[in-house]
């Protein structure tokens, strides 16, 4: 911004108008003051002159930043370099503008308020029988009446008593300790709120879909503050959601101190630039959250392989958005693990450093397949667990091995496959191993990165499906599992399915489920029906078929 510089709808104004538009920002206005009375009536003179509205953006210091011309009904903001301090902070300036027609705020007034984060919006207007009006909104905290704002006036300018110093500070000091009682509860890094734009499905399986993306956050460490759903009849193609929920979800996040949105629909690389710009917001889908946690458990250098190569392939073709939206997206959550400081790099380089780990991951599967051709030399049958995240797993390997595989009731606690060796007097030896979990919707660049370790389940001789039954969608859940064997081509190798969690539910249930799949019920944390299982186990592996 230049000092002289008038923004907007100044096409046809002489160049003496220009002049006293261009000499406002040498009208300093005092600190205390929310607008002088003599520059309130001076750009309510021109405006009435020029038939326009006309505006100031003017810092807590005083000092006009923006001089801005409009129409007759409106008037347009334009991109504003001041940002907000923090996430305790409004953006440190009030707008102050005209209105022609004796007319209050507007709504638009109001979503620039709510959307731009100002400290005021303020409209100075002429009534005939009460002379020059003032009138300004705020932002408020979370209320019980669940109101957004709260108003000054109407009242003549002159009546205008308020320490505006004094006024924001307090005003910024009620947000702070509004957020305080969220803080307290809450000691993760991040703090977002979830949008969910919902396609037409039941009240059912949207709960269950926003309660996975809990889960899904909880897991990358972050704690979810509010979930915002919206129902469009169509969705819009650059922001998937409309002007006025945008307006919401900016509102909510100011009340909460919230800085992170996680979509649980996958965004486009426009659609992510679009919705940060508008709400100065990092934005992050379902798939980058994953990928996020992928990243988070990453402890080994296969692991990291695999992570940073499904990270490279999500965000090569997001870098020709590279703008505000590229710089949120590739901070803080969404963007941890070992690709990292490499996302910034160029195209070219970004394509050379996939090149590079696509041959690791080649060595990586040779020397996999070594060990798996050793192990079938064995002759020892092998026995993978697989199912939905956080079914249980790693828990039961312990149980079945003795060992002592971490242990998360988090999503994804498990991505290095685990291998074991049971061995039970009077029983055959076994190898058994446990693999990274399965979700709806895995984003493709993680199962395509991941797949010398899904590999391993090739050479199974038996696939234990582990369902955790107190899932109230644990149906839909089997059904997952089973596509994504049949994506992998395991659909016809032979499987045995193993109901866990089964002290959660009620016996005839229970019962009612066992007959229909076929399943052998455990409680892996009360230690309950292990003995049944490896009998199970033993006599699927003798059996001949699927």
């Amino acid at each position: 911004m230049t000092a002289i510089e008038v923004y907007g709808n100044v096409q046809g104004l002489n160049h003496l108008i220009k002049r006293r538009l261009e000499n406002l920002y040498k009208k300093k206005v005092e600190t205390a003051s929310i607008i002088s009375y003599d520059t309130a009536r001076n750009i309510l003179q021109i405006s009435k002159e020029i038939s326009r509205q006309v505006g100031l953006l003017i810092n807590r210091r005083g000092v006009v930043e923006y001089v801005i011309v409009g129409d007759r009904t409106g008037i347009r903001i334009p991109a504003l370099s001041t940002e907000r301090v923090g996430r305790a902070r409004f953006r440190g300036v009030r707008f102050v503008h005209t209105h022609l027609g004796g007319e209050l705020l507007s709504k638009e007034d109001l979503t620039d308020l709510a959307l731009l984060q100002l400290d005021l919006v303020v409209c100075i207007t002429e009534r005939r029988d009460e002379g020059t009006m003032v009138h300004a909104g705020y932002l408020i905290p979370e209320n019980k009446k669940n109101k957004a704002w709260d108003f000054i006036g109407p009242l003549p300018i002159l009546d205008l008593d308020i320490d505006f110093i004094e006024f924001i500070t307090e005003l910024e000091n009620e947000f702070v300790k509004e957020r305080g009682r969220y803080y307290v509860l809450n000691h993760e890094s991040e703090r977002c709120i979830l949008v969910s734009v919902a396609s037409p499905r039941s009240q059912k399986d949207m709960d269950e879909h926003i309660a996975e993306l809990k889960d899904l956050c909880y897991s990358a460490g972050i704690a979810v503050l509010d979930t915002i759903v919206q129902r469009p009849k169509e969705f819009h193609p650059k922001h998937l959601i409309g002007k006025g929920k945008m307006e919401e979800i900016v509102i909510r996040c100011q009340q909460l101190g919230v800085d992170l949105l996680v979509f649980d629909s996958e965004l486009s690389p426009g659609q992510i630039k679009n919705i940060s710009s508008i709400t100065e917001l990092r934005v992050i889908d379902r798939n980058q959250l994953i990928l996020d946690i992928f990243a988070s458990r990453a402890n080994t250098n296969e692991a990291k392989i695999q992570v940073e190569l499904a990270q490279l392939r999500y965000i090569l073709p997001r870098l020709a958005e590279t703008d505000i939206a590229f710089s949120r997206l590739t901070g803080g959550i969404g963007a941890r693990g070992p690709g990292e400081t490499k996302l910034e790099v160029d195209k070219r380089r970004i394509r050379d450093r996939i090149a590079l780990l696509e041959r690791k991951l080649r060595e990586v599967r040779k020397v996999r397949e070594k060990k798996r051709e050793k192990r079938r030399l064995s002759g020892i049958p092998i026995v993978s667990i697989i199912g939905y995240t956080n079914s249980g797993k790693s828990t039961l390997l312990n149980l079945l091995t003795k060992s002592r595989v971490e242990v998360e009731d988090k999503p994804f606690s498990t991505l290095n496959p685990t291998t074991r060796l049971i061995k039970y007097p009077e029983r055959k030896n076994i190898i058994i191993t446990d693999t990274v979990g399965f979700i709806k919707d895995l984003p493709q660049v993680l199962l395509r990165a991941f797949i010398a370790t899904l590999e391993e389940l090739d050479d199974a001789h038996l696939l234990l499906h582990l369902v955790d039954v107190s899932s109230p969608d644990f149906e839909e859940r089997i059904l997952t599992v089973e596509a994504i064997l049949s994506a992998l081509n395991l659909g016809q190798k032979k499987r045995l399915v193993v109901f866990n969690k089964i002290d959660k539910i009620e016996g005839s249930f229970l019962k009612h489920i066992e007959d229909r799949y076929r399943a052998v019920s455990i409680s892996s944390l009360k230690k309950t029906g292990i003995e049944r299982l490896m009998e199970a186990i033993e006599a699927k592996l003798a059996q001949d078929g699927p």
